[in-house]
């Protein structure tokens, strides 16, 4: 499995000749490093609607002919704007073509801002992406909850995305208990240094997940990680 980072939270993974991405907020987001134009996908995956997530999920299934993938009420949503669109819900998994696809709980909100209207986006969720042998797991924007521990005991995870921005997410210290509870052996640190209320030093963090035990990766967009 290789996943590449993209900036925020936006991360492609590809294995077995499948690629899939998750949150792709590339055009908006000047350190994506990608346009959208370039990305070639078998899917897109998104873990809830606000804008830094859902991003170019739109452009990019219609230039790949591909469906969304996405909490219920999001994925209706995106079919409205005349893409193919798969709608699923917390704790549902679903096997598509060299694949696996299950929502997980994540604390956040989710909503679509359409100038003064907010059109509500089902709830957050995480991701885990399974594709052959290996496990990867995208937790969203979410806080620390205690239902991670039920994650890692039920999965064998062998990479996670957590955010580690604070504010508006877990921040670093919450995101090094979350990473010993899903019992990741890697972790790509997300949702952090986009905006100024969110600036951590990824690498301190990565040098504290050491002393877990846990290998941490500070990728810059474009960096990928193979496990």
């Amino acid at each position: 499995m290789k996943i590449t980072y993209y900036g925020h939270s936006s991360i492609l993974v590809e294995a077995g000749g499948k690629s899939v991405i998750i949150d792709p907020f590339l055009s908006g987001n000047p350190g994506s490093g990608i346009s959208p134009s370039d990305v070639k996908v078998d899917a897109v995956v998104l873990t809830h609607g606000h804008s830094d997530h859902f991003g170019d999920c739109i452009e990019i299934a219609k230039n790949n002919d591909c469906p969304v993938i996405a909490v219920y009420e999001l994925a209706v949503y995106c079919g409205n704007q005349g893409v193919k669109s798969h709608g699923m819900n917390i704790g549902g998994s679903a096997q598509f073509d060299g694949f696996k696809v299950k929502y997980t709980p994540a604390f956040h909100s989710s909503s679509i801002s359409t100038g003064d209207t907010w059109i509500y986006a089902g709830q957050p969720g995480g991701v885990i992406l399974t594709m052959g042998d290996k496990q990867f797991y995208h937790a969203g924007d979410t806080s620390l909850f205690g239902d991670m521990k039920l994650i890692g005991e039920m999965h064998s995870i062998d990479a996670a995305a957590l955010p580690i921005g604070d504010m508006l997410t877990m921040g670093p210290e919450d995101a090094l208990l979350a990473a010993q509870w899903i019992r990741t052996k890697h972790v790509i640190p997300v949702h952090y240094d986009t905006f100024p209320g969110i600036r951590q030093d990824a690498q301190a963090f990565c040098d504290e997940l050491a002393k877990t035990g846990v290998s941490g990766h500070p990728l810059k967009a474009g960096e990928s990680l193979e496990i």
